[in-house]
């Protein structure tokens, strides 16, 4: 037979007009047998239609078939719709533009399809995931970041016949706040670079739908592969074990306000918040609980004591004076302590997960330097002095050292050129000589190191000319200075005016790291060429030639941080001034919510 298209249709699929036919009144037997045969074949998985049979479904299988499809395209369209406005009102922060294109891809790989949800229920791995989300307070997070007082309310309205809107944004939300999560854990909630830190993240960032897919939609255990996204360092994991000891002190302790006097409070004096001093410094552990207390307005004996080790972790000098600066941090609230150490955890999380040798790390604020081992234990540590906090700040980077200069010259930097020397040698010609310095010029000539005239003055006002301090135990870099290339002239090197590392508080430089033990240091980081020792870099700096420059054999990254919490191998924790603002900068940009700085 040929088609109305001019195609040949086999018979089989001829298309026969019947005649009207009369009703046929089939026998019961016929009925029921003719039943049970269509019950059989559906029962046995075979398709009548193919078979030739013109089978109908019942009409409530196909209304069910054709719900369940209209449930699964809205929900399919519903996902869609959140996903590209990058918005949910559901959330507590609606705006997840900055993870828009994550949750777009997550969802495109599995068809916009259901995650979280086997039909009305959240599978067990989101429940797994919503418990971990409601205790973020307890890794420096915030719990309320992730919805976690709304979960309940959403998986509630799961069990009352919920639409496929509902289901799409419950889905969604989990999505969304668990991408949140992962990131704010693995590198952070704010990009540090925002402060003008020269750290990066960039190479620890996850691939999230990724990440979801594999790691957590049907994760065996939730709780360990979201745990596994933390820094791995031992400082990171102590520093929230403190957060939790302090989260708990700070709801134990009543707040009493220590009363501060015109004059330090000497050991044996009479002193009127003895009883609140005992009890604050027994809660904190500065004072044992087998200690026993003096009259209950005298300051004295363990309570003495007690407080020396006070001051001692919250950088103050050991004295035992009830100052003003020993009141004020002993009259500074728990709680802020607890948002201390919330943020120092941000900042650990900043930090690069693996390094090509053990590094140095100089923490600014706390005043001190670290030089770690291979096993990670700390080898070599001492006081530094850092950039004065008013304009002279040292910057927060990485970098990584690779040479070591005996006797340098102090190659001036611009900036104190312009705003320091030149304006010396207006008031005093001499200054040049007087203080070790010659005029340069940019390949380092030298032009002068007498008294100057006009024309070098004005060179050196314009930067044509340059100065420099020559080598010697004046040299404000001192005999040694350590290089890790960088943007900001900062290196460590050792000083001519070592007293200054008495001091409680070592903010004194221009921006360079002064060390306190800069032989020791030197012979650290040359550890790998035998020869040179302790005792020949000693000599190296006292008596050896002028700017000798020796190369490390591997280069060693140093790390320039800042944090105000740090808790020691001993898990004492220690406490020190914002003397930047730092963590006053960060609390703000924190308060504002999401989307953060990226």
């Amino acid at each position: 037979m040929v088609s109305a298209s001019g195609e040949t249709v086999p018979d089989c699929e001829r298309v026969i007009p019947m005649k009207r036919r009369l009703p046929i009144k089939a026998k019961p037997s016929l009925l029921l047998e003719t039943a049970f045969l269509v019950v059989m074949l559906a029962t046995a998985g075979w398709n009548l239609n193919a078979l030739g049979a013109d089978v109908a479904p019942p009409p409530a299988v196909a209304a069910q078939s054709a719900s369940t499809g209209d449930a699964s395209s809205a929900f399919s369209g519903a996902l869609r719709e959140i996903a590209a406005a990058g918005k949910l009102p559901d959330l507590r922060w609606p705006d997840f533009s900055d993870y828009r294109i994550h949750v777009t891809n997550f969802y495109d790989s599995v068809g916009y399809a259901p995650a979280w949800l086997n039909n009305n229920e959240p599978t067990q791995q989101a429940q797994a995931v919503i418990d971990v989300l409601k205790e973020a307070d307890s890794k420096g997070l915030n719990a309320e970041d992730y919805d976690a007082s709304r979960w309940a309310d959403r998986m509630a309205r799961l069990r009352q016949s919920p639409s496929s809107e509902d289901r799409a944004r419950f889905d969604a939300a989990l999505t969304v706040c668990v991408m949140r999560y992962v990131s704010d854990l693995h590198i952070g909630r704010v990009n540090p670079q925002h402060f003008k830190f020269n750290l990066s993240v960039s190479a620890k960032k996850y691939d999230l739908p990724s990440f979801l897919r594999d790691k957590l939609i049907h994760g065996a255990d939730i709780r360990v592969e979201l745990d596994q996204v933390e820094p791995p360092f031992a400082g990171y994991k102590r520093t929230q074990q403190a957060l939790q000891r302090y989260i708990e002190l700070s709801r134990q302790d009543d707040g009493e306000q220590l009363p501060v006097l015109g004059k330090p409070v000497e050991p044996g004096s009479p002193y009127d918040g003895t009883p609140r001093l005992t009890r604050l410094l027994r809660l904190l552990g500065d004072l044992p609980d087998n200690a026993t207390s003096q009259s209950s307005n005298t300051y004295a004996g363990p309570l003495v004591d007690a407080v020396k080790h006070f001051q001692a972790r919250h950088g103050l000098g050991p004295d035992g004076r009830l100052g003003a600066q020993t009141l004020k941090q002993l009259n500074t609230p728990l709680s802020f302590r607890v948002e201390q150490l919330r943020l120092t955890l941000e900042r650990w999380r900043w930090i690069p997960f693996q390094f090509s040798q053990p590094p140095i790390v100089v923490n600014i604020p706390e005043f001190r330097l670290r030089a770690y081992s291979k096993d990670g234990t700390i080898g070599l540590r001492m006081n530094v002095i850092v950039g004065k906090a008013y304009r002279h700040q040292t910057p927060v980077f990485e970098r990584e050292m690779k040479y070591v200069v005996f006797r340098p010259y102090w190659n001036v930097p611009p900036s104190i050129q312009r705003s320091e020397i030149v304006r010396a040698i207006r008031k005093d010609r001499d200054y040049i000589a007087k203080k070790g310095f010659e005029v340069v010029t940019s390949q380092g000539s030298v032009v002068t190191s007498g008294t100057i005239n006009d024309d070098i003055l004005q060179q050196l006002s314009a930067g044509k000319l340059l100065v420099r301090q020559k080598p010697g135990p004046t040299n404000a870099l001192g005999l040694v200075k350590l290089m890790f290339p960088n943007e900001y002239n900062v290196y460590l090197h050792s000083t001519p005016s070592p007293q200054l590392f008495s001091q409680s508080r070592r903010d004194f430089s221009h921006g360079c790291i002064r060390v306190e033990k800069p032989a020791e240091l030197a012979a650290w980081v040359l550890r790998d060429k035998p020869d040179w020792s302790v005792e020949r870099v000693r000599a190296a700096m006292e008596t050896g030639k002028d700017n000798v420059q020796v190369n490390l054999t591997n280069p060693v990254p140093v790390l320039i941080l800042y944090g105000t919490a740090i808790v020691y191998e001993d898990n004492q924790v220690h406490f020190f001034d914002d003397i930047y603002g730092y963590d006053s900068e960060l609390e703000k940009v924190l308060a504002r919510g999401y989307p953060y700085p990226g």
